[in-house]
């Protein structure tokens, strides 16, 4: 399990843990917190699930797609990614994220 920390669009924080098999955006969503619209459903075709990283738990690189869709963001930072491509696959320690504000 992966200890997640959630700020939402309102400053409030969300902590809950989220099983491995699943991405970021899911946990997030199946926690209740709706900031996050995931139009696409996770396929990494929209950039609606835009989030800021606060902290570093070994998160494998962004492939050139996502890297191209958050070019397209304009509250992009250098800790953005995309939450549908974030898997909780073998995590080891605790994930702290920001909502990205939408565009």
């Amino acid at each position: 399990m992966t200890e997640i920390t959630v700020i939402d669009h309102q400053g409030r924080e969300h902590r809950f843990a989220a099983h491995a098999g699943f991405s970021l955006m899911e946990a997030i969503r199946d926690n209740g917190i709706y900031d996050i619209k995931a139009l696409c459903g996770g396929s990494c075709s929209c950039a609606t699930c835009h989030v800021y990283l606060e902290s570093d738990a070994a998160l494998p690189g962004m492939s050139e797609d996502e890297n191209d869709l958050l070019d397209g963001a304009s509250e992009r930072r250098e800790n953005s990614r995309l939450a549908c491509q974030i898997k909780l696959n073998g995590l080891t320690g605790a994930l702290r994220v920001t909502i990205a504000p939408e565009d």
